[in-house]
């Protein structure tokens, strides 16, 4: 699909909005006047004047209105854009004109300038959020708010990265290394991320930084034998002051990786909150994305963590998976609940460009959408009627539905780490291959990354120029505080 970009800067926010609407086009960006070419979108300037023409599938719509000089020009363009579509397609977007990631973050902006009735009228009117995104919105703004109170100037937390996965998913894009293929890589990995871990923490502590959260993740970090696990637990409790700390969780994710080796290593560390991530309890599907556990040894590792004496477990699961349908969606929900969680997370699948689902050219279709459509809300509805309530949100490029990521926990056991990296709260220090620090000045919206290396071989190999590079957090912290 062209999009034309004529006279205006806008380009980012209406590519993103047209492929809400049309996932499997590819959408090239064309900025002069040239012969149009179905299927296009035609959005144009001039002075005064501000044009949108749409033309699928033989069908045309266009829209056409004047601004004046001090009205928000691409927030009418991208509204003019919107109702072109929806005539075209006869449909509408849940979030209406928002497509960023953080529409909680923005919603939280507008009431905390002009208050929260301006703010819910703003969603509703102005960006054409719907009823059902709306009332979402305003709940999960409220309870995340509660969190992001605890955070203060000195606060941080800890991200640590195991990048190994039994297998890779099909619906997956982390740049994640399969044991079969990297299990030569895991013991200079893990001798190379205590290092790290220990000089990070000497950085903190030089700068008088109090640690908030901590949370290993991956890739599956349960795939390290119970002996590294320890090495890398352990190495942060004796590294870090964790007198501060409000929540260590360990993302078990796999289940066909948990042993009880292991879950006593994470136990012993002082971890209060284990994410075990079965996606679906429906064998079929699982075969289907490739992974390579059953829904019975997802229910034995649950049981045996619960066994082993851990009072937070949260469970991870994604709508729209490849072969799911409504109804077995639902048993999956059914069967969750039954296990009382602590908390859950319902993703909606999206079609993430280097996914091998995207790679084999797989399309969305409408009936997609509207499946994944009523998974969530059946999911929402049962989850608020067993007691969890929704902390934090957020939403990816080319989701099903262009719905969202919802995290729902009972009263007091919200995940603090997720509702900090998705708002951007305070300073985030990372470990390990992939991981990504951001330095966050407090009081502003200033935010300053520094890359680790991607793949394991390229950190073990490279270490010495990200350590190097990582000084620059001592630069950061001596500028802004």
């Amino acid at each position: 699909m062209n999009l034309y970009i004529i006279n205006h800067t806008f380009a980012y926010e209406l590519e993103n909005l047209t492929r809400a609407f049309f996932p499997n086009e590819k959408i090239r960006v064309i900025t002069e006047i040239t012969d149009l070419e179905e299927p296009y979108v035609y959005t144009e300037v001039s002075d005064d004047n501000l044009t949108v023409k749409v033309s699928v599938d033989s069908k045309t719509e266009s829209e056409h209105t004047k601004a004046k000089e001090t009205d928000d020009k691409e927030l009418i363009l991208a509204t003019l854009l919107y109702n072109s579509f929806v005539k075209i397609t006869s449909r509408t977007l849940p979030w209406g004109l928002l497509t960023g990631v953080r529409p909680i973050k923005l919603f939280r902006k507008l009431a905390d300038k002009e208050g929260r009735e301006s703010a819910e009228k703003y969603f509703k009117n102005t960006l054409l959020v719907s009823d059902e995104k709306l009332n979402l919105a305003k709940i999960t703004e409220a309870n995340e708010r509660k969190i992001l109170d605890l955070s203060e100037r000195d606060s941080f937390s800890l991200y640590v990265s195991i990048p190994f996965c039994p297998s890779r998913c099909n619906y997956c894009s982390f740049v994640s290394q399969s044991v079969e293929k990297a299990k030569h890589l895991i013991k200079p990995y893990v001798d190379i991320l205590l290092k790290e871990i220990e000089e990070t923490a000497k950085i903190a502590k030089d700068l008088n930084l109090r640690l908030e959260t901590v949370y290993i993740g991956g890739g599956t970090p349960t795939t390290l034998s119970a002996e590294d696990l320890s090495r890398v637990l352990n190495t942060i409790r004796q590294s870090f002051d964790m007198s501060s700390v409000r929540e260590f969780t360990v993302e078990a994710g796999r289940p066909d990786t948990i042993t009880e080796e292991k879950l006593r290593a994470i136990l012993d560390s002082g971890c209060d909150r284990l994410s075990i991530n079965p996606q679906t309890l429906n064998d079929s599907v699982l075969t289907a994305i490739g992974r390579r556990h059953t829904t019975e040894e997802f229910v034995s590792a649950f049981n045996l963590a619960r066994k082993l004496g851990f009072k937070h477990i949260n469970t991870d699961l994604i709508a729209g998976l490849d072969t799911d349908t409504v109804e077995s969606f639902k048993k999956t929900i059914d069967g969750i609940i039954a296990l009382s969680p602590e908390s859950v997370t319902i993703h909606t699948l999206s079609m993430k460009r280097s996914s091998f689902i995207t790679a084999g050219n797989k399309l969305i279709t409408e009936n997609e959408n509207t499946s994944v459509s009523d998974m969530l809300s059946y999911a929402y509805e049962k989850l608020s009627s067993y007691n969890l309530r929704p902390y934090y949100l957020y939403r990816q490029s080319k989701m099903l539905g262009n719905l969202e990521n919802t995290g729902w926990a009972k009263e007091g056991y919200d995940c603090l780490y997720n509702v900090y990296i998705m708002d951007e709260t305070h300073t985030i220090l990372a470990c390990g291959a992939g991981a990504v620090t951001k330095l966050k000045a407090y009081g502003s919206e200033h935010l300053e990354r520094i890359f680790n290396f991607k793949y394991p071989y390229e950190y073990t190999d490279r270490y010495s120029e990200l350590s190097l590079r990582k000084q620059a957090v001592y630069d950061f912290y001596n500028k802004y505080f």
